[in-house]
């Protein structure tokens, strides 16, 4: 565990490279088995040195419970001889004495069993909780949960992989792993039982006698290999039409979370119409996969349903000739049927199972594809493959320098070449463009979220950089925890957030700060920017990214907040990114960037007087024109 008390995995394995001379088929059927190796990758860990400390525990106590069960099972079964012999010998002592050790034998098989299903869930349940603490541990690391909107690969739905795939992946190996033990010890005890009792069989065929020993089991192994045949044969896409239906489930999710997460937008749009048109697609999809799947739930049902109806009356047949030839008492045929079933249970354990075993394959294929996403992000940062930006401290009094700033897409692709830019403390600057030159992602790559390129991003020692996004994130809660955020609710009073709020004009909500609504939903854009201005003068930065920060607030509202952080924050540096001219009147410095084949240019660097208010930018414009005619006026006289 780490110091923070998060697990620690092992590094991601190395990217494998397909062979070339491979078919796409045999690309796509080596990467899904991968899939599966690289999800043990991971998931082994809870039993390792630094997994869980009880994981070893929950394993051997559900093994041995297991072995327990089976010991009761027997005698049970060696109880239901008895039972049957008693009976046909009309011993009505024995059958008594039976019917007290009945209730023991009982008691000691419901209690195991229960004591088993404890074993078992409270293994899943920390395996899961481990688990998914490792992978959203690794999601939320240097943005990944962000990164993985920027790069290719299937990784889609993440959210849903981690709730609910991870849960179906770490759920199942238990239940398979308790199913096929018990199976294995069940079928090794009373194929033993069958031998025994049923002995040799002897046929007569055209006048030769042939002579079957252990018919039993051979009848139970023949039974059991038709049956499981069958299942594999019919259910042989199970796998695939599984992977396929928990895609279209993960899909439809995300639509209904869209149009809830901008349904303002829609609503005020007017955009129901399409929308139920995109949620009807979606479900559509869903409601065909389903269909497939339905189909091969069929299929498989008829194979397991029959064999669960036929597996009991199959020893009763076979065991009939030797009882009514008297070889055989009427215990023995009970006690060979019901090891006959169990046997035949648990050589049938694949038919029963195998549906969850292929939801199982598709779910740990899906929680692997993403973890092999997060493996390309974390080779990214470690600079293996593609470049990667460094990012180390400045010298001097710089407070944020771009040395040769390259920034690429995950494939290599140039948006940003060779950026150079020195920033003194206190300057504001003002990153200028045409929209698609890469201004964004040339801000995002100096906060840190964009990892690819080459060159390094410099900061002053201990300078604290604090981002404010066109689209501020409000988290549940209160607005308390909303205007606080990223820090905690009560790192600050009560008085110094409504403080904040009356500062950037949001006096009307000074009254709600403890009040749990869904603010995400209620605040406007502009309100949404000022609360985002107000978590700024909360946290106090050294540095401050403003990436079109207030382009939902006019133009009144615009200047007050740019005036507010000059103010309030005096030494603080400020990165601004917007369209807007008239944010120059409050920087110092312009820079621009342009467009190019190979990656967007610095191509103009301007250094601006500090001004207050657009009038006073019109006012020094004008001065500096009028200077020269009247230094001319004055040499003249």
């Amino acid at each position: 565990m780490s110091e923070d008390g998060q697990p620690i995995e092992p590094p991601p394995p190395d990217a494998i490279e397909p062979d070339p001379s491979l078919s796409p088929e045999e690309v796509e059927r080596l990467r899904k088995s991968y899939l599966l190796t690289r999800f043990w990758i991971s998931a082994r860990g809870y039993w390792g040195a630094k997994g869980d400390k009880l994981a070893w525990v929950f394993t051997i106590g559900l093994l041995l419970l297991i072995v327990a069960n089976v010991g009761v099972q027997y005698a049970i079964n060696v109880w239901n001889r008895a039972i049957f012999d008693g009976i046909e010998k009309r011993d009505a002592s024995t059958v008594f004495y039976l019917t007290a050790v009945f209730f023991p034998l009982a008691i000691g098989s419901v209690g195991l069993g229960v004591a088993q299903v404890y074993a078992r869930m409270g293994m899943q349940r920390r395996w899961r909780a481990w688990l998914t603490s490792a992978v959203v541990s690794r999601w939320l690391t240097a943005g990944r949960y962000y990164q993985l909107n920027l790069v290719s690969g299937d990784h889609k739905n993440p959210e849903y992989r981690i709730a609910e795939d991870l849960r179906v992946a770490t759920e199942a190996p238990v239940d398979f792993l308790a199913g096929v033990t018990a199976a294995f010890l069940s079928a090794a005890t009373f194929i033993v039982v069958l031998w025994t009792i049923g002995g040799a069989l002897t046929v007569h065929l055209g006048g030769t006698d042939i002579t079957i020993p252990g018919f039993l089991v051979v009848a139970a192994v023949i039974y059991a290999a038709i049956a499981s045949g069958s299942i594999v044969l019919i259910g042989r896409r199970f796998v695939e039409v599984s992977e396929e239906k928990n895609q279209a489930e993960a899909d439809y999710r995300y639509t209904l979370t869209r149009v809830r997460e901008n349904g303002e937008s829609i609503a005020l749009l007017g955009g129901e119409q399409e929308e139920r048109e995109g949620i009807n697609a979606t479900f559509s999809h869903v409601l065909r996969h389903w269909a497939r799947l339905a189909g091969q739930y069929m299929r498989t049902t008829l194979v397991s349903q029959g064999s669960s109806l036929i597996a009991p009356v199959v020893p009763l047949l076979l065991c009939a000739p030797k009882y009514l030839e008297g070889q055989m008492s009427l215990g023995e045929v009970m006690q060979a049927a019901s090891a006959f079933t169990i046997v035949q249970t648990a050589f049938g354990w694949l038919v029963d199972n195998y549906p969850r075993l292929a939801d199982w394959n598709a779910c740990a294929r899906r929680i692997a594809s993403l973890m092999m996403s997060l493996d390309g992000l974390e080779r990214a940062e470690s600079g293996a493959g593609i470049g990667r930006i460094r990012r180390g401290e400045t010298d001097g009094h710089a407070m944020l320098t771009l040395k040769d700033l390259s920034v690429n897409l995950d494939d290599g692709t140039a948006v940003v070449d060779q950026t150079e830019v020195v920033i003194e403390p206190g300057e504001r600057l003002l990153v200028a463009g045409a929209s698609g030159s890469g201004k964004s992602t040339l801000v995002r790559a100096v906060a840190g979220l964009w990892p690819w390129g080459g060159g390094s991003v410099n900061f002053h020692p201990d300078a604290r950089l604090f981002m404010l996004p066109q689209r501020p994130y409000v988290p549940s809660g209160t607005l308390r925890r909303a205007t606080a955020y990223p820090g905690a609710a009560d790192d600050w009073t009560a008085d110094e957030i409504c403080e904040a709020l009356h500062k950037v004009g949001l006096d009307h909500l000074k009254g709600k700060i403890e009040e749990d609504a869904p603010w995400d939903q209620t605040l406007s854009g502009g309100e949404k920017q000022r609360l985002a201005f107000a978590r700024l003068l909360l946290h106090k930065p050294d540095i401050i990214v403003l990436d079109e920060a207030t382009s939902a607030l006019d133009d009144t509202g615009q200047d007050n907040m740019m005036e507010l952080v000059t103010t309030a924050l005096p030494e603080a540096t400020i990165i601004s990114v917007a369209h807007r001219t008239e944010l120059e009147a409050f920087h110092s410095r312009k820079i621009v960037l342009e467009r190019r084949k190979g990656g967007a240019k610095l191509v103009t660097d301007i250094e601006l007087i500090p001004r207050r208010g657009k009038p006073r930018l019109l006012g020094q414009l004008l001065k500096r024109r009028s200077a020269p005619r009247d230094g001319a006026k004055r040499e003249s006289a």
